[in-house]
């Protein structure tokens, strides 16, 4: 049969229509042991492997470590050009589909209206994208940059070549550390996501395919993205999702624990981590269970006031007038070195391309299946246009704003009060050291450990609800049986690679997984111009 979506809306409608029909016999999900309602290739090869792969890492904890590690430095050093340049282009086609006359299409259909509010649609999208991300890296990335800026040295190999400017110019080390932090937060992370959300909405939504990876994929492969060519994609977006989460999910470990330590004195062991993660996974095991509105929605709307106070608190109690003019400042910043930092060639910055940027665009790509099929379930009825500009820009201003708030902060502290404890401070700790010069450290410090958490939970629940669609064929209601297995499995990659080599392991098979799905969002993109193409609008 054709797969040819340039015929006219109707009658592309009316193929895809018909070619999802004969899809739905050859992959609709069966009822198994124990209640499963499992699409058998890619739950059985999925779940097989990943019991596996965590047997083996538990069993082999001394020895995974190096092999890890090295699989990290290989990849981002080798890579980070192809990292660069995929992301690149997200950014752009997310710029173009916001101009162009496509944006106008309504996922859903013509007569489509949005499921949830504005407050609930931003809290859910927010929670789930970067919770963790910048609770960890809000204070110590800013840092990390400002440091290295104000310190760098014209001969000095791997250098960023503006670094050299910003030597021992504390102004300029300033705008460069937030512009290379805003870097990392801003468009690209959030183009990522936008693309697989709006290729999933529309291929599901409008298009009447099962709410799955492979859909996307059907302009290109036709009824062949039924068969093993969508097993394969689909497999790969479990992977992908699973061990993005498990870094996240190891992120969070280390920061709630370690401010545990800093606050009562509870020990950062190993013990200590591995309980954390195992009570929060019973937390979100709850929250699952509980299901999207009763259980994700609620814990989001809560994080997300709880972030909101934190913010404001640091804001006003904080060098206030430095946050809100470095906020218009750190924008100019990031516009001005922009073309610098996304230039995917001729790099001599190995430290900052390869260390920061390869690792933070393949651990973004390993996170978009499971935090774009999220968009997508809580994005329905909203236009093209709409949805990216509040899914891209949005964020993007946040994250701007919250960086700008904590890691403004610390480098004030630094610069105008000769508070070096924050600069010396491990990477889990700096969030607490930071806090704790303010009023209220103690509370705030408390609060903080509370987002971590609930963030934790947040991204546990939702993964889990997103594999579960996944390997059920694309179905939104499987059995809780199954998405127990996933939840569960979640967290034991995640202690399994905490005990296998720490935070290097994490980051090891984040990129390890977001590799191969680069290779699938490229093909996305041109999928979902063909779509758009096709809609009526």
């Amino acid at each position: 049969m054709t797969n040819d979506l340039g015929a006219g809306p109707d009658g592309a409608a009316d193929v895809i229509e018909t070619e999802y029909e004969i899809g739905q016999d050859n992959i609709t999900a069966s009822v198994g042991p124990f209640g499963l309602d499992i699409h058998n290739p890619v739950f059985a090869i999925s779940g097989l492997t990943i019991v596996a792969f965590v047997f083996i890492t538990l069993a082999f904890q001394n020895s995974v470590g190096p092999i890890f590690n090295d699989i990290r430095v290989w990849l981002t050093s080798s890579l980070d050009w192809f990292f660069i340049g995929a992301a690149n282009i997200f950014v752009l086609l997310c710029l173009f589909l916001i101009i162009s006359p496509l944006g106008k299409v309504r996922l859903g259909g013509m007569d489509a209206t949005p499921d949830y509010s504005y407050a609930s649609w931003f809290a859910m999208l927010f929670a789930a994208g970067m919770g963790i991300g910048l609770m960890f890296y809000g204070v110590s990335e800013p840092i990390s940059h400002f440091t290295s800026s104000l310190a760098a040295d014209a001969g000095t190999p791997d250098s960023w070549a503006p670094l050299a400017g910003a030597a021992g110019n504390a102004e300029e080390a300033r705008r460069l550390g937030m512009a290379a932090t805003i870097f990392h937060w801003g468009l690209h992370p959030w183009a990522i996501y936008a693309i697989v959300a709006l290729a999933l909405a529309l291929f599901s939504f409008n298009k009447g395919l099962p709410l799955t990876m492979r859909s996307i994929f059907y302009p290109i492969f036709g009824e062949r993205v039924w068969g093993w060519p969508g097993h394969i994609i689909d497999v790969l977006a479990v992977f992908a999702t699973l061990f993005g989460l498990a870094t996240s999910l190891g992120f969070g470990a280390e920061q709630a624990s370690g401010g545990l330590d800093y606050l009562f004195g509870i020990e950062a062991t190993d013990f200590s981590k591995v309980i954390l993660i195992t009570a929060i996974t019973a937390v979100a095991l709850a929250s699952v269970v509980a299901g999207m509105d009763a259980g994700v929605k609620r814990l989001s709307e809560i994080n997300m006031v709880l972030a909101f106070l934190l913010l404001v608190f640091v804001i006003f109690v904080g060098p206030t007038l430095a946050i809100v003019s470095g906020f218009f400042k750190n924008l100019a910043a990031y516009v001005e070195y922009l073309p610098a930092l996304s230039n995917p060639v001729g790099r001599e910055d190995g430290n900052f391309s390869q260390g920061w940027t390869s690792f933070y665009w393949a651990w973004w790509i390993s996170w978009s299946p499971f935090v774009g099929m999220f968009i997508a379930r809580v994005s329905r009825g909203r236009t093209v246009r709409e949805f990216i500009i509040c899914v891209l820009l949005i964020p993007s201003v946040v994250s701007v704003l919250w960086m700008t708030a904590f890691g403004g902060t610390a480098i004030s502290q630094i610069v105008n009060d000769s508070y070096t404890a924050v600069a010396e401070a491990s990477l889990e700790l700096k969030l607490f050291v930071m806090l704790e010069p303010l009023p209220l450290a103690g509370i705030t410090s408390f609060i903080g450990i509370v987002l971590v958490i609930v963030f934790f939970v947040t991204s546990s629940d939702s993964g889990s609800l997103v594999i579960d669609t996944i390997t059920a064929g694309g179905k939104v209601d499987a059995p809780l049986p199954q998405r127990v297995f996933w939840c569960v499995f979640e967290g034991l990659v995640a202690i399994a690679l905490l005990l296998g080599g720490g935070l290097g392991s994490l980051q090891a098979m984040a990129v390890s997984t977001g590799l191969p799905f680069t290779l699938v969002l490229l093909g996305g993109c041109y999928a979902i111009v063909r779509g758009l193409m096709s809609e009526p609008r």
